[in-house]
């Protein structure tokens, strides 16, 4: 089958034979899309990360499918038989327990197999709960790094957390809630006070989204108590610091075409510094031109 035919049968509404990456609700239910529940309800079959978390989810629409589970301990075991499944034209979907499979997931190793094999692969896109908290954050959009889960160990955690730390760009992270303090301080420790927004229960009745510097949000975790469930913390990027000025070689442009009272003026209201203290370096690179 040719790439062409396989578009104009999507199109047409009906799916061929392949791999479906499909998103699925994050918390409401009625956040799954209409060509989500078209291709679950043809799919042969539905891989999924704990079959009994996504029956719920199936059952609500009644979808009906056998349900095999796909996750990290069974994945090398499962992908050959996977592979054996889509040259017998199986229709296959890929969800994950909640959002968007291979965000924090091993799904991507399947897809390259498939890939490799020269099966179909597509997307359905849906909920994720990445770019849900960035929308709910209030800080920067227009540049991100997902960084997932970091490490237990302190010590691994504060690694990673370095080597992000210069990066212009909001960071991401899954957290559990009962970890939150702890993560905040060592954010704390590399990455100074910075602004960070921590967002739960997206999409479900209690969301909420507490916003503020990092001292701030450990303030209100010690006298509110931490929450329940996973959060997803997101740390704005870094002030970016004005370059240092050279103030000899600034004076020095400037006197070339103004008085040295003019220059110290000029000087003085972009840097910020004395006046005085202008004008008496300008009086001094004066007289040593003279």
């Amino acid at each position: 089958m040719t790439n062409e035919t396989i578009v104009k049968q999507a199109l047409g509404q009906t799916y061929p034979a392949g791999l479906y990456i499909v998103a699925t609700p994050i918390g409401n239910l009625r956040d799954i899309t209409l060509r989500a529940l078209d291709v679950l309800g043809v799919s042969d079959i539905i891989l999924c990360e704990d079959t009994r978390v996504s029956g719920k989810l199936l059952s609500h629409y009644g979808v009906k499918a056998k349900l095999v589970s796909y996750h990290d301990h069974n994945g090398e075991e499962r992908r050959p038989q996977i592979i054996a499944w889509l040259g017998e034209d199986k229709r296959i979907s890929l969800i994950s327990d909640a959002g968007t499979p291979l965000i924090s997931d091993p799904g991507y190793k399947l897809v390259r197999d498939v890939q490799q094999a020269g099966f179909y692969v597509s997307v359905l896109p849906g909920a994720s709960s990445v770019l849900a908290a960035l929308c709910l954050s209030g800080l920067p959009t227009n540049q991100f790094h997902f960084a997932g889960f970091l490490p237990a160990k302190t010590n691994a955690a504060k690694t990673i957390l370095q080597s992000l730390s210069a990066l212009q760009a909001s960071l991401v992270f899954f957290e559990s809630a009962r970890r939150i303090d702890e993560t905040l301080l060592m954010m704390q420790s590399v990455f100074g006070e910075r602004e960070v927004a921590v967002v739960r229960e997206i999409t479900k009745l209690f969301e909420e989204t507490k916003r503020g510097s990092i001292s701030e949000l450990l303030r209100y975790y010690q006298q509110e108590g931490l929450p329940k469930g996973e959060v997803v913390i997101v740390v704005a990027p870094p002030i970016e610091q004005a370059p240092s000025l050279d103030i000899n070689a600034a004076l020095k442009h400037l006197l070339a075409s103004h008085s040295v009272k003019e220059a110290a003026t000029i000087l003085a209201e972009q840097t910020g510094k004395p006046r005085k203290e202008i004008y008496a370096l300008a009086l001094a690179l004066a007289n040593d031109e003279k």
